[in-house]
């Protein structure tokens, strides 16, 4: 049987959603160790919005999702709770990808094999960075997803994040090796070196029907994908996702020229200028964002050490700043 890639298009890492403290969740404080409990059905009613906006799949239980701050049991429930959600709205099979932050391979095939059964269709998994790049060999990084991967249950992808691991980055030749290894079908490049998503999407010793290539970063859409990317996993369209799916429908819909090219153009200065958003108010102002403009979730951002959200007024200054000009282009996309 062969194994499943994932579809070309536009994936949302979404955040995770938690319950007020004087909420009625069966989760006691003691069980969650005085947190916010999960709110599994706001999970799923923001991701069936996704799905009616447009957006390819999902990824869950990623960075902006807060995975290491949940339990085993916590995650395990949050993927085949939206699974179950998306199927009884209509949406079966919709594609799944579902994170692995930890550093050792025990460990990484326990958290996929808890996603396989719960109906997760990818592991996303962290490239591990523990002991930092000047530890963390290229060749070791391969010889870690090369065992994961015979091992796993699910087809995964590699997910480079320097920020979050010490300043590992995966070299074009290495995404070579790792394209070519059994059950490794893709990576998230989540940092902003252009040239490593160009290299490695336009290798001709990968098969990149195979071994897709997705930027974190929505505000490099248009020369990712034009130049070999499969799309991208994208924290902006998680609350205005009809403009980043209008964008890579243009980019992969055909030669850019005359009025295409112009509105291609168009909407990649909006999405990169909304990205700005991002970029100055992170996780915090990815939650809020979703609140005020999808009306799910809560305030309440996260779990220590995310504590707090935007400070009194920055919404306002921000969506001034950045956000303007995306909400004219997604309030005209939703009338057509």
């Amino acid at each position: 049987m062969s194994t499943r890639v994932p579809p070309k298009g536009v994936y949302v890492p979404s955040p995770t959603f938690f319950l007020p403290r004087d909420s009625s969740s069966s989760s006691s404080p003691e069980s969650t160790h005085g947190q916010l409990p999960v709110d599994i059905p706001s999970q799923t009613s923001h991701s069936i919005f996704l799905a009616r906006s447009g957006i390819t799949g999902l990824v869950l239980l990623g960075s902006t999702g807060e995975a290491i701050h949940l339990s085993r049991t916590e995650r395990a429930s949050l993927v085949s709770g939206v699974r179950k959600g998306l199927d009884e709205a209509g949406y079966p099979n919709y594609p799944i990808m579902a994170g692995v932050l930890t550093n050792g391979i025990d460990e990484t095939l326990q958290w996929l094999d808890d996603y396989a059964s719960a109906g997760a269709d990818w592991g996303l998994v962290l490239v591990p960075g523990y002991f930092g790049a000047a530890a963390t060999t290229q060749e070791g990084i391969v010889e870690y997803f090369r065992e994961v991967a015979k091992r796993s249950r699910i087809p995964v992808l590699v997910y480079n994040y320097p920020g979050v691991t010490n300043g590992v980055v995966v070299q074009p030749e290495t995404y070579t090796k790792l394209a070519g290894l059994e059950n490794v079908v893709g990576v998230k490049m989540s940092h902003g070196n252009v040239s490593i998503h160009l290299q490695v999407g336009l290798d001709p010793g990968i098969d990149h029907e195979g071994f897709r290539v997705y930027s974190g970063f929505g505000q490099q859409l248009g020369p990712v994908v034009l130049f070999g990317g499969a799309g991208v996993i994208d924290g902006l369209a998680g609350f205005y996702p009809r403009t980043v799916v209008r964008l890579m429908g243009l980019v992969e819909g055909g030669e850019l020229t005359g009025e295409r090219r112009k509105e291609v153009q168009r909407l990649q200065y909006v999405v990169s200028k909304a990205e700005e958003f991002i970029v100055r108010y992170g996780i915090f102002g990815i939650k809020e964002a979703v609140f005020r403009v999808t009306g799910l979730g809560k305030l309440e951002n996260g779990r220590p050490p995310l504590l707090g959200g935007l400070a009194k007024g920055e919404w306002e200054k921000g969506r001034e700043l950045f956000l303007e000009d995306i909400e004219r282009v997604e309030q005209e996309l939703k009338g057509t």
